[in-house]
């Protein structure tokens, strides 16, 4: 397919980058749009029983849940006549907008709840109609009305719709600062890895070109599909390193060609048969990994795995096409622009060289002692991942945002000066009524008695710890319909981990009818446990998947296993760090952010998929050189020297750069974007280091050519379908063909 491809492009490659050009400029200009079009939010799962509640509230009593804040300064006290005047005009018109309802406040109630214990501040409380996507446009154009200043009155707005607002907007200014740092040091690194000025500018214009293309995908996939804003900071930054990632592998195999003694283009088709084929396969490999995000069903992850596997195929895709084209054009100027200190070919190209080159010694010298040295790293890696053991799994808060964020300062107000977290209200929906209305005036009795519980609200009336306080009125009467009824538990504020243990001593408490809870505390826990739930399947699928692909690489039915085993050991670290460094708290002076005690569920998730992913690619890159080499020599220890001398450097100068893009998340002002930033470069780099390093060669010298091993009747299948590269005018030149399968 391959070599049929590059016949087509090397006669064409003028038109095929026209036609490349004129596509990412739409594409671009299609993306510029793309921010409108992706949603807000996406951590709920709207299967949940907390989904199932929010959808009866809706559908059956007409009510949102209550996301929109307003927080009101009263400079002379909230009763002040003035001030009582003005918080009241500011509540009607509110309650008039359009798309706002069950609007509250101290100034309509006179509820003490809703007024600060210094009598400073009061709230108004309100719920904005429809999903979150449509909330946030709906606070944009509210924001600046109700922000500010108001008869005297200043407003300071909050609740979970602000919280979705901010993410996004944050999300979308860090995707664009990130590749902003990222380009010019990426150039640097290039330039020092190839001594040309000509060659280490094509890895940038096909990222360029990723990136510009990445963002109309994304557009096409938001007119058809829900694609969280979250996505967009690490699919473009995941699209840009792979792109970087790809194009060093084929220019390096491009001038070894030349380096060679091949012309322009057999250069060319030599490079896709080999370093091409690498491409394509680890593109699969990255977005079967990313797919397995889909099992979860937060949008903010199955965004992430939908938007991840058509830009990992669409990376490979341009590299495929219009790298091969620009080569085709420069033939031998791919070298100008030599800077004299730094140029260097592209890898040794003679035995002596081979012999003397830094990856040969280093790899020889561990496979010389390969137990030990197999022992110390993996024991040492074991150990940095130790705190992993003790990671507890938690919800994003307002806390990820930074301490300037309008949501974050409105929610620790509410918590240090309200006595009651009127925006932390509970509903629990039963949607067959109890027989008798005795039934649940017991229930919200027992409801009350709970530790946490301010009051509850109901059909019945207001209860508060284990007594009626108020019987019912017409305020009451919302809270029964259709035979169904709800109630709200209102706790005192209370920090995440009290929240969501009364959530679940709600949950635990025997109903007179079945009983769905709900409420945004509810939704975040619900969350994880759709994340928790559905490991396994998605494990599974992975692991299984993985090893196909890995066998038809490899032709070996030991070898997949091993290079999975390797990636799992070098991401212990990374788990460790993740923990010692986010949930204990030891990184947030060094990074500026809120300790919480806890790793947003949604992070490992992520950081697995991404670095497990790209962990197999560079095994991928690695383990396909290393076969070429074996079928040449059949001596599998000579194999593992000379496959990583001729590809180390290259993937070292991969991690280099794909680890530079990752760590632009740490510009990030949203703490678990933080935690991709420094989680993701250093997996890489354990990657690229001490797993290919020592540990791979140490335990392939001890496999030795059982390694290798295939079964008779796998070899037709292997034959069919496997991955094989054609040996590069290097290799033939340097080796000996002493072997040729198995």
């Amino acid at each position: 397919m391959l070599a049929r491809l590059s016949e087509f492009l090397l006669p064409r490659r003028r038109a095929v980058l026209l036609v490349a050009v004129l596509l990412a400029l739409a594409a671009g200009a299609a993306g510029s749009a793309v921010f409108d079009r992706l949603k807000t939010g996406g951590f709920d799962d709207p299967g949940s029983e907390s989904g199932r509640a929010a959808t009866e509230l809706v559908e059956r009593f007409g009510r949102d849940d209550l996301n929109l804040a307003l927080l009101v300064h009263a400079p002379e006290g909230v009763d002040d006549p003035a001030a009582q005047a003005a918080g009241a005009a500011l509540s009607e018109r509110l309650a008039a907008e359009d798309g706002i309802s069950d609007v509250t406040s101290y100034w309509l109630t006179g509820a003490a709840q809703l007024r600060s214990g210094d009598g400073e501040s009061a709230l108004i409380l309100a719920a904005i109609a429809g999903d979150d996507n449509e909330a946030t446009r709906r606070l944009n154009d509210l924001q600046p009305t109700y922000e500010g200043e108001h008869q005297g009155l200043t407003v300071e707005i909050g609740g979970a719709a602000m919280v979705n607002k901010e993410l996004g907007e944050i999300s979308e200014r860090d995707a664009v600062r990130g590749e902003m740092i990222a380009f010019p040091v990426m150039l640097v690194v290039l330039v020092l890895i190839f001594g040309s000025l000509v060659a280490a500018a094509l890895p940038l214009v096909i990222g360029v070109l990723t990136i510009l293309l990445s963002f109309g995908l994304l557009w096409l996939m938001a007119t058809v599909s829900d694609i969280s804003i979250l996505a967009l900071n690490v699919v473009t930054l995941l699209g840009l390193g792979l792109a970087v990632d790809y194009s060093l592998l084929m220019v390096n195999r491009y001038r070894e060609e030349l380096a060679a003694g091949r012309a322009t283009g057999p250069a060319v088709r030599a490079t896709m048969a080999s370093a091409g084929r690498t491409v394509l396969f680890s593109a699969v490999t990255v977005a079967v990994t990313l797919a397995c995000l889909a099992f979860f069903p937060l949008l903010a992850l199955r965004s992430i795995a939908y938007a991840g596997i058509a830009v990992a195929l669409l990376s490979a895709l341009v590299t495929l096409t219009v790298l091969p084209a620009l080569l085709a054009l420069l033939g031998p100027r791919v070298d100008r622009g030599r800077l004299p200190l730094l140029h260097r070919a592209s890898s040794p190209t003679h035995d002596e060289e081979l012999a003397n080159g830094f990856w040969h010694r280093l790899s020889s010298f561990v496979m010389r002692r390969p137990v030990p040295i197999a022992t110390l790293v993996a024991a040492g890696l074991l150990l940095l991942g130790a705190p992993f053991l003790n990671i507890t799994l938690g919800t994003a808060d307002e806390r990820v945002l930074p301490e300037s964020s309008s949501a974050r300062q409105v929610a620790e107000t509410l918590r240090a000066d309200y006595d009651s977290g009127e925006s932390q209200a509970l509903n629990v929906v039963l949607p067959q009524a109890p027989d008798t209305s005795g039934e649940l005036t017991d229930y919200a009795t027992t409801l009350s008695e709970l530790p946490g519980v301010a009051r509850v609200d109901t059909s019945t009336g207001t209860y508060a710890q284990g007594s009626q306080v108020a019987p019912p009125d017409e305020r009451h009467a919302a809270f029964a319909a259709d035979d169904g009824v709800y109630l709200a538990v209102v706790p005192h504020p209370l920090p995440t981990p009290e929240a969501e243990a009364l959530v679940d001593a709600i949950r635990a408490l025997p109903a007179p009818a079945e009983a769905l809870v709900g409420g945004q505390t509810a939704v975040n826990l619900d969350g994880v446990d759709a994340i928790t739930d559905n490991l396994p399947a998605a494990g599974l699928t992975l692991l299984v998947t993985m090893y196909v692909l890995l066998f038809l690489l490899t032709g070996s039915v030991l070898l997949p296993l091993l290079a999975m085993l390797l990636s799992a050991i070098g991401l212990t670290a990374t788990f460790g760090a993740l923990v010692w460094g986010f949930q204990d708290g030891h990184l947030s002076g060094l990074l500026d952010f809120t300790t919480t005690g806890d790793v947003a569920g949604t992070v490992p998730v992520m950081l697995f998929a991404v670095a497990f992913g790209l962990g197999m690619d560079y095994q991928v890159f690695l383990l396909s050189r290393i076969r070429e080499e074996y079928d040449l020599t059949g001596d599998p220890t000579s194999a593992v020297a000379l496959g990583l001398e001729r590809i180390g450097r290259i993937v070292t100068a991969a991690a280099a750069t794909l680890s530079i893009v990752f760590l632009a998340f740490l510009v990030s002002d949203i703490v678990f974007l933080k935690a991709l930033g420094i989680g993701l470069p250093l997996a890489v780099l354990m990657d690229a280091t001490l797993i290919r390093g020592a540990l791979l060669p140490a335990t392939m010298r001890l496999g030795g050519a059982a390694l290798w091993w295939l079964p008779t009747w796998l070899r037709p299948v292997h034959d069919r379908f496997g991955l094989r590269e054609a040996p590069s005018a290097a290799t033939r030149s340097t080796t000996e063909p002493a072997h040729a399968g198995r």
